[in-house]
């Protein structure tokens, strides 16, 4: 059995209207629980929580508990604005089982670190589930700090963080949590070094590079777990070059590789610009992407 965790930050297919697409839903996590991916992260910022309109996110968080309950660990992304926006998306969560309710750091103001202390203590005590602070400087401009974090840990339902910084950061976080014995997931996000981390026992990884390729990311961990690293590396290239292709292509580059894979839906929402059908066409002809189009025979 793997000892290593991939969880997936989903996508959230759309409509033509930005309703969900419920049979894209069924289908993006029909595609990740036939690959072996043992966790979800629904309606984070892969997912683009924050730009969907509430009925829609209300209807993603029904559809895929619904779909996922009892064949993967289910987290939800909730972290908003403000505290009021944040609390009031968390008792619509309440409602409902699931393993863990991610928060993002407040992304319109910036707070210092004590009020952040206050906004996640107080949104904790709202949650039914355990909480985890979700760290994403790079979007939301705000950075946990560690000592913030320990402060949190004493938190009854605090969990834990899922930690999208620097590698050399969350790695001195781990081994301070360790340091002082307190009981604190720390979750990676670090796709381009999943097989090296795999290889030296590194348990929970979450990304949205999963979402995009799960055969390809469970097969990087099992051949690692196997000694077999030649092939790991293999798919772990594949799998950080898909990133590039993402930066060349642009965002809609994803429902293009979602909808040939048998995936239907709209991977973003306005004002995103639609790619023309040569860019499409072009994209196609890429040798990664016709990688990502064949199958990937896995074992469980």
């Amino acid at each position: 059995m793997s000892q290593a965790r991939l969880i997936s930050a989903i996508g959230t297919p759309l409509t033509e209207e930005e309703c969900l697409h419920v049979e894209g839903l069924k289908a993006h996590l029909e595609d990740q629980f036939q690959h072996g991916i043992e966790g979800l992260l629904v309606g984070g910022s892969m997912g683009q929580m924050q730009v969907l309109d509430d009925q829609t996110y209300r209807d993603l968080i029904r559809e895929s508990v619904e779909l996922a309950t009892g064949k993967a660990e289910i987290l939800v992304g909730a972290g908003d604005t403000a505290y009021t926006r944040t609390r009031q998306r968390i008792e619509y969560i309440n409602q409902f089982q699931v393993d863990g309710v991610a928060v993002l750091a407040p992304f319109m103001w910036k707070f210092g670190q004590s009020e952040l202390i206050d906004y996640y203590r107080a949104l904790a005590d709202v949650a039914r589930a355990p909480l985890y602070l979700y760290d994403l400087p790079q979007v939301t401009g705000t950075k946990l700090e560690w000592e913030t974090m320990f402060e949190l840990a004493r938190h009854p339902n605090i969990a834990g963080a899922k930690c999208s910084d620097k590698f050399d950061w969350t790695r001195q976080l781990i081994e301070q949590v360790d340091e002082r014995g307190l009981h604190f997931r720390v979750i990676m996000a670090q796709p381009h070094l999943l097989d090296i981390l795999v290889h030296f026992g590194f348990r929970d990884h979450l990304d949205g590079m999963w979402a995009w390729a799960p055969h390809w990311s469970k097969a990087i961990v099992m051949h690692t777990e196997a000694g077999e690293h030649g092939q790991a590396l293999a798919y772990q290239r594949d799998l950080s070059a898909l990133q590039r292709l993402l930066i060349q292509y642009g965002t809609d580059c994803f429902t293009v590789l979602m909808n040939e894979r048998g995936i239907p839906g709209e991977f973003g929402a306005r004002p995103r610009a639609k790619m023309t059908e040569q860019q499409r066409q072009q994209l196609l002809n890429e040798p990664l992407a016709n990688r990502l189009l064949q199958p990937v025979i896995t074992s469980q």
